[in-house]
């Protein structure tokens, strides 16, 4: 979850820099979407939860796409740990 939540805080500053790198508002945004202002300012904050459509048509409306990548970063389970603290 932890991960989640940081990834989708990540993707929020992205979409914000392209958002404001295209000089637009999210006002502007919300009425070329067809998005609320209130979901913009969500999304942009990471703390968006909703649908995945509401999301794509926004970060659409910025010329960007959705996509899916492995987990770079995953919590070691129990036998990783124990190898990490093993006597040589």
């Amino acid at each position: 979850m932890k991960g989640s939540m940081f990834s989708r805080i990540e993707n929020g500053n992205i979409i914000t820099h392209k958002r404001k790198e295209l000089g637009k508002t999210q006002k502007a945004l919300s009425e070329e979407t067809g998005v609320h202002k209130s979901i913009i300012s969500l999304i942009e904050n990471g703390k968006f939860t909703g649908s995945l459509r509401v999301y794509e048509r926004y970060i659409n409306g910025l010329g960007l796409e959705l996509s899916v990548s492995p987990i770079r970063n995953r919590i070691p389970d129990f036998d990783d740990l124990q190898d990490f603290f093993k006597d040589d």
